[in-house]
């Protein structure tokens, strides 16, 4: 399986399979897992652990939750180096970006939304989102199938994340990522490029909302967050507090509606 930009998603891997019947060895594949090195003016900023697929959203949509970039004219120019795994970034530059860019970090594909852990007190959280957006429960169901219906790199290999933003019934941005975070992070990324608005639209997400997911849902200002599996207690007392709708283990025919209930028509 190619990505959009050529790269192999994928490689062949020999293997000895043994289940409760045979043992024998079968050509597989496995998903390949890449470094991107994320400049910002001729400063290294972080390394990103990540598919080889839409690393220029991964990278913007990175510094966008870092809170690097808030306003598409701060953005100069991106530039992707495939073979040296990296992305150059100007900005503006009157933006301030002395106190964001000290530490240099290695964010791997379990790793959190700063590597640092994330506390009951969230420094510099996002505003509360406002939106008036409804949607049905149906429409949750419908769109979390298509979801799992599209994730076909995870049906060959089982070793990547998805995620979508949607509207209405409509999938309009569909990632996947071996990290969970990656997966947000393009999406975010690809709004800030292309100005995609996002007050009226969900996320669709394949894994377990923790706090970093939903503070990076909120700094993306998507009111609906919907997933699979399950959420953690601080993402949902975040997201009672950033007035964002949570549902989880949306499958099948049955779906939680565990916070801001009042977006959702039964």
């Amino acid at each position: 399986m190619k990505s959009l930009n050529g790269e192999s998603l994928t490689t062949p891997r020999t293997i000895i399979k043994l289940d409760e019947n045979d043992c024998r060895e079968i050509e597989d594949v496995v998903v390949r897992e890449t470094t991107l090195t994320v400049n910002v003016n001729s400063k290294e900023m972080a390394t990103l652990v990540c598919s080889p697929r839409d690393q220029v959203y991964l990278a913007v949509g990175f510094l966008c939750a870092e809170g690097v970039l808030k306003r598409r004219e701060d953005l100069r120019t991106v530039n992707l180096d495939v073979e040296r795994g990296a992305a150059y970034i100007e900005t503006n530059p009157d933006l301030e970006l002395t106190d964001k860019l000290v530490v240099k970090r290695c964010i791997t594909p379990s790793a959190g939304c700063g590597g640092t852990s994330i506390s009951t007190t969230i420094p510099n959280p996002p505003p509360p989102i406002s939106s008036q957006l409804k949607v049905k429960a149906e429409t949750v169901l419908k769109l979390a199938a298509e979801l799992q219906q599209r994730s076909r790199l995870f049906k060959r290999t089982g070793g990547v994340h998805n995620a979508a933003l949607a509207q209405g019934e409509e999938i309009l941005i569909f990632q996947e990522d071996i990290g969970r975070h990656n997966t947000l992070d393009k999406i975010h990324g690809q709004c800030f490029l292309e100005e995609i608005p996002r007050d009226d639209k969900m996320i669709i997400f394949s894994g377990r909302i923790s706090s970093e997911i939903l503070l990076k849902t909120a700094r993306m200002r998507v009111p609906i967050l919907i997933s699979r599996s399950a959420p953690t207690d601080l993402a949902l007392k975040l997201a009672e507090d950033l007035q964002i709708t949570v549902l989880g283990f949306v499958r099948g025919k049955r779906l939680s509606i565990y916070a801001n209930k009042e977006r959702v028509i039964l």
